[in-house]
């Protein structure tokens, strides 16, 4: 039976392809974080088919004796920071977890599991103001805040293991991924969230900032298969994720108040507060890489992706669960 750590498995990639790996036959080691509040919601269905492990990215020692005590043929990495706003907010925690947390855990696989596959969650920020449109594997980084600038020292540290050292590693630059296990710090499950509570009379508004900034969003479940396609392709390589296409926020919100019955102009309210700085260029995927190595595409349409969450978010609503 092969052995898969998981790092932030309570979260909502970590969450999705602990499943998917359950189902597979795979014995699971999901690690949370020590020192933090942790909810196990989202793995309650599979709470008795893993085995849970806590420690510290900043934690040489631990991240050492994790390795050594379960020696793992597969680990996914996706514990870390994950507000790119935020992250001016705590910059060298931010650097401690995101960039240095990779060294380490890196470093316990070099030492203890050498020939364990790893992947590391990269990210789109990594491009930050993009100097084309789309971005594939080629267009260069140039990330615009602490998050990205760790998640970029991070992809850097698994390219040079990987031909440094010969390790199999792994990074995906996935663009924004969504689904009902997201966080509410972000603007999607905001909106259908807010658009649910709104549907149940607990509401009268939704305030948000700008409704013409466009995003490539695509649905988490999606890309946890583009991710385990990954550590199991003869060379590992490292692919961008995404749909290839952007949307606005005012088209989320139309879906997201329609699939209610409800007209989101009756209830939007644009708020300066919420406006991001301008962007230039669009974050937007190419994708052909992983269409032709990976034999890889998403499944989940735009539309179904936001009626999924909605529904889910007007269901925990009316049982009370939020």
């Amino acid at each position: 039976m092969p052995v898969a750590l998981i790092t932030g498995v309570n979260g909502q990639d970590g969450s999705y392809l602990a499943e998917f790996l359950v189902e597979k036959g795979y014995q699971v080691v999901g690690w949370v974080p020590a020192h933090q509040k942790v909810t196990f919601e989202n793995i309650e269905a599979i709470l008795n088919k893993i085995t849970l492990v806590s420690g510290d990215l900043t934690d040489q020692e631990g991240l050492n004796q994790v390795v050594e005590d379960y020696r793992p043929d597969e680990v996914y990495h996706f514990a870390s920071p994950s507000s790119p706003a935020a992250s001016w907010n705590s910059v060298v925690d931010v650097g401690e977890a995101a960039a240095l947390g990779v060294a380490r855990l890196l470093e316990a696989l070099r030492i203890y599991k050498p020939d364990a596959r790893f992947y590391q969650a990269s990210s789109s920020e990594l491009f930050g103001n993009p100097v084309e449109v789309p971005q594939d594997e080629n267009t260069p980084f140039h990330p615009r805040n602490p998050y990205g600038v760790s998640k970029l020292y991070a992809h850097w540290m698994v390219v040079n293991y990987r031909e440094f050292h010969q390790m199999f590693t792994v990074a995906g630059i996935l663009y924004n991924h969504e689904s009902p296990r997201r966080g509410m710090q972000f603007v999607t499950r905001k909106i259908t969230h807010e658009a649910a509570r709104i549907k149940l009379g607990l509401s009268d508004e939704l305030r948000l900032g700008n409704l013409d900034a466009r995003r490539d969003w695509g649905y988490a479940g999606d890309y946890i298969d583009a991710i385990y396609r990954m550590l199991q392709a003869n060379t590992p390589d490292d692919y961008v994720i995404g749909t290839g296409e952007t949307h606005s926020v005012r088209e989320f919100c139309e879906l997201a108040f329609s699939h209610l019955d409800l007209d989101y102009r009756d209830y939007v309210r644009v708020d300066p507060k919420f406006y991001r700085p301008l962007e230039k260029q669009q974050l937007v995927a190419n994708p052909v890489k992983a269409r032709e190595r990976l034999r890889w595409r998403p499944k989940t349409s735009f539309a179904s992706l936001v009626k999924m969450m909605v529904q889910a978010d007007l269901e925990l609503i009316a049982q009370g669960e939020m």
